[in-house]
């Protein structure tokens, strides 16, 4: 009887604080349904120690890769906070030229990072986005509100 499925596609599914979280109580449901296996199984047919060691590795490694991608995640918003600290008081004009403004304030989430604007207005930092130390050429002043007149 193998236990292969226990935990092993849902949970590395879920953010990184609810993951290790899960895992131990998946390790936890892991341990009581392998004793529940012990307990009842046939005595004419006992389980083979061979495939009582693969499950637990098998678990093992899955909990291992869990306890992993949190550190990464981790590792990844950390990376994000370090190369963002530079953009404020930068300027920035999107793709189009439409919004441009003096960053004041970075937003970071999980499907990217936004810059809110002196202008009021925020930005997605993304492909394209133009970012400099000066005000934007043509903007007409200094105060960075170029983005206002434009929606």
């Amino acid at each position: 009887m193998t236990v292969a499925a226990v935990g092993s596609s849902t949970s590395t599914q879920q953010s990184s604080t609810s993951t290790s979280q899960s895992a131990s109580l998946n390790y936890d449901s892991f341990l009581k349904l392998l004793t529940a296996q012990m307990q009842y199984q046939d005595p004419t047919n006992p389980m083979d120690a061979t495939q009582f060691v693969a499950q637990l590795a098998s678990f093992s490694n899955v909990e291992q890769a869990i306890k992993t991608n949190s550190k990464l995640d981790a590792l990844l918003i950390s990376q994000a906070l370090t190369q963002v600290d530079g953009l404020i008081g930068k300027y920035v004009t999107s793709m189009d030229g439409k919004i441009s403004g003096q960053v004041k304030e970075v937003h970071i989430y999980s499907n990217g990072t936004v810059v809110a604007l002196d202008s009021g207005k925020e930005l997605l930092l993304d492909a394209g986005v133009k970012i400099s130390a000066t005000p934007p050429a043509g903007s007409g002043d200094t105060g960075g509100e170029s983005g206002d007149t434009e929606t």
